[in-house]
Formats: structure tokens, C-alpha cells, sequence
């Protein structure tokens, strides 16, 4: 089983390390992608290598996918191999978990229609508008969704995140 991560430059540092380095540290193999393979740079300047393009992502080979939030995702979200892989992850029930910004992506890739979510204060009426039922919660999980709000929420992100890791699994 395998988890990846998509981001972009300008992403919120900790929203993309903590869940990474949480889910190295159960050995589960985390790949990061972005719109070109490279190092992309956070907002507090630390780096990441994304080892795979969105276009060469093959959606089936993953069980979760990570949106960070920080300003990445208002680039990314206009990228349509993106918002394919959001689609297909939301077809298939599989993990998504996106924080802050992130949420945007699910959006633009018109997946939160009827569903529950949160995200950063300043994109509760984009999700609104989108057809969600915004809720400001540190974490909002809805099935196979979870969304939080801010950094300071990382905690419950990361839990829920590994509840719904472990559930699958035993499957």
C-alpha cells in the first residue's frame, strides 16, 4: 500500500512534512508529486524533491492521497491531470486527506458536493459554494475524506489520517 502527497512551491511546510514523516514513520512508502518532477520549495524554506509529475501519476497504484495547504493549491487546482487524480480517488473511496488551502483542489475537482469538510477560515465559502456542509472543526472526516482547518491541527489530521490507514489495512 501506498500514500502520496501532491503539492506545489509556496506550500505550507509543516501541513506537507508532518503528515510525511508520519506515515514514513509506520515504513509506509509516501511518493511526492507535483506539476514537474523537482525540488519545490515551502513558504518557510524548506524543500522537498517531487519525485513524479501529475501526468505520470498512475491514481490505481495509491490507497491515500495528501493535499498540504499553504498557496500550492491555488496553482495546482487549475492542473486537469490533478484534478483527474482527485476524481479518481473519490470514485474509488479511497483516503484523501487535505488541510487548510488543499481543500481547494477538491473544489476545483468538483468532488465535495452533499459532502462534510473544513479547511482555512478564508476558503469555508468556496467549499460552501461548492456544495459542502463547511463545519469549523480541527478535523472533519466524512467516510473517506478528511479535512482540518490550520497547522495547529496537524494532530487530529494525522490521527484520523492513520485510523483510516490502519481500517484499510485490515481489509
Amino acid at each position: 500500500m501506498k500514500a502520496l502527497i501532491v503539492s506545489g512551491d509556496q506550500f505550507e511546510d509543516t501541513e506537507l512534512l508532518v503528515p510525511w514523516y508520519r506515515l514514513l514513520e509506520e515504513n509506509i512508502e509516501v511518493d511526492i508529486a507535483s506539476a514537474q518532477v523537482g525540488v519545490i520549495t515551502g513558504k518557510h524554506g524548506y524543500t522537498v524533491t517531487a519525485g513524479f509529475s501529475l501526468e505520470a501519476l498512475v491514481p490505481d497504484y495509491y490507497d491515500l492521497l495528501i493535499l498540504p495547504g499553504g498557496k500550492a493549491p491555488a496553482q495546482l487546482r487549475e492542473l486537469e491531470p490533478l484534478l483527474e487524480i482527485v476524481r479518481h480517488f473519490f470514485a474509488k473511496e479511497k483516503i484523501v486527506a487535505a488541510i487548510c488551502h488543499g481543500p481547494q483542489i477538491l473544489v476545483s475537482a468538483d468532488v465535495l458536493t452533499g459532502r462534510k469538510a473544513t479547511c482555512y477560515q478564508g476558503v469555508a465559502e468556496e467549499l460552501k459554494d461548492a456544495g459542502a456542509e463547511y463545519q469549523d472543526a480541527e478535523v472533519v472526516v466524512d467516510n473517506n475524506l478528511i479535512t482540518s482547518r490550520i497547522p495547529s491541527d496537524l494532530p487530529a489530521f494525522c490521527r484520523e489520517m492513520m485510523k483510516q490507514w490502519w481500517e484499510l489495512e485490515r481489509e
